[in-house]
């Protein structure tokens, strides 16, 4: 054990996983702001890059890669190289790619190359490269096709992967596929602000007259839900199913099937397909969430689900309801052009529109069958009011929510709609919908 005047006992602990458990692939370390994990993931960084050129020196490499990861230049800069200036008092004589060599006696020198996580374009300095190791900071930030690819290039023997970061969204996919992985070939070390005695005790009480999500995420560490979320009454432990709860539960049951769609082409394009069963459950039984593709492949996608739906029902002529974003009538021409019975959806008001999708699930009748759907899970628990306009925040991430809106609200807009009374008298009476 390292001696306690260097590190407090959670960072011992990482420090025992470092040195006595060699089983392990990646390690990410995450929680409280100010907690002490930085300290001890620099200098777990420099333990591994000299593990690593241990290594390389025993398969005869003259010169092993490592990655170092973070959103930016200047991420990695504040974050990491200036502490180790700071800590360790090293300095480091960068290359023309921005490489630079972190050399121990005795050893081949290690080349340290630095990879750029928040954008795919970050993958340019790693593409076919062969690494003994990564160094991650704030992991959750990460895109996620460039995490996967620094952990793809980390293939040399004995390659291992330091990741550390705050708490996201508890759905966020490094918390789902990492942390809550008990594979054993993925550990994590959960940090607390109490976990630092060397914190400035006015700054630990000042984090600590936070409250709510601001408390759980800076003070605790924990992976919690942003305040004022939209549909606050979502809740993925009960309205997230299988195929085979799904069956169940629209057994001997007759299904009305719809779908919804919000155009994209640099932002996602979405695509839904929902049903209803007979005591008014609704059903999100698929997503395909999909950039950069003409309108011939969402009309092939779309005939394809509606095939589907065919089968499944026994009705060959069936011609399911599709509820498109007005904002595109090209599209929505393109659609029925090709056969299909693609319609307006209800845009009049975007709060009519959540006033009936949060209806349903406050009631407890929306499920989403978790094995066809991409982002809409994730996108509940971003999707948030501004406070300025009282409206959902238009924001990257929201198309889901849009195009669910859109299939949701259209529905029941056309099931219920009088034309002998206005919008509002339809819509304010939510008794009258069944909920």
């Amino acid at each position: 054990m390292v001696s306690t005047a260097l590190f407090n006992p959670k960072q011992e602990e990482v420090l025992d996983q470092v040195l006595n458990n060699s089983n392990w692939k990646i390690m990410i370390n995450y929680g409280a702001k100010r907690s002490g994990k930085t300290y001890i993931d620099n200098y777990t960084f420099l333990m591994e890059v000299r593990r690593a050129a241990t290594i390389a020196k025993q398969q005869g490499v003259h010169t092993p890669q490592y990655i170092l990861g973070g959103t930016s230049s200047k991420t990695i800069q504040s974050n990491i190289l200036v502490e180790l200036d700071n800590v360790f008092g090293l300095q480091f004589k960068f290359d023309k790619t921005n490489a630079f060599n972190i050399h121990f006696s005795g050893l081949p020198a290690v080349r340290i190359v630095q990879a750029y996580t928040k954008s795919i374009s970050g993958l340019a300095g790693i593409r076919g490269m062969t690494a003994y190791g990564a160094y991650i900071n704030e992991a959750s930030l990460a895109n996620e096709e460039v995490f996967h690819e620094i952990v793809d290039r980390c293939s040399a023997p004995g390659a291992r992967i330091v990741c550390d970061t705050n708490p996201d969204i508890p759905t966020h996919w490094l918390k789902r596929d990492y942390i809550d992985n008990d594979s054993g070939l993925y550990i994590s070390n959960h940090f607390t602000l109490d976990d630092n005695p060397t914190l400035d005790p006015k700054y630990a009480a000042a984090m600590k007259q936070q409250t709510g999500m601001f408390y759980e995420r800076s003070v605790l560490g924990n992976w919690v839900t942003g305040e004022g979320m939209v549909y606050s009454s979502f809740d993925k432990t009960t309205m997230v199913i299988d195929h085979a709860d799904f069956a169940q539960r629209v057994e001997n049951q007759d299904l009305s099937y719809y779908m919804g769609i919000d155009w994209g082409y640099e932002h996602t394009n979405e695509i839904m397909l929902l049903a209803d069963d007979e005591q008014g459950n609704t059903y999100l039984l698929k997503e395909v969430s999909e950039k950069h593709k003409p309108i011939e492949h969402h009309i092939d996608t779309v005939k394809r689900i509606q095939d589907d739906v065919r089968r499944v029902t026994g009705n060959p002529g069936l011609r399911l309801p599709i509820y498109a974003d007005s904002a595109r009538p090209d599209n929505v021409g393109a659609f029925q052009d090709a056969g299909l019975d693609c319609r307006f959806a209800y845009k009049q008001s975007i709060l009519k529109r959540v006033e009936l999708l949060s209806a349903k699930i406050s009631a407890h009748k929306f499920y989403v069958v978790k094995e066809d759907v991409d982002l809409v899970i994730d996108a509940f628990y971003k999707y948030v009011w501004d406070e300025k306009s009282g409206e959902p925040l238009k924001q990257d991430g929201d198309d889901p929510m849009d195009c669910l809106g859109y299939g949701v609200a259209t529905r029941w807009y056309n099931l219920h709609h009088d034309d002998s009374k206005d919008d509002e008298d339809t819509f304010d009476n939510l008794a009258e919908l069944g909920f």
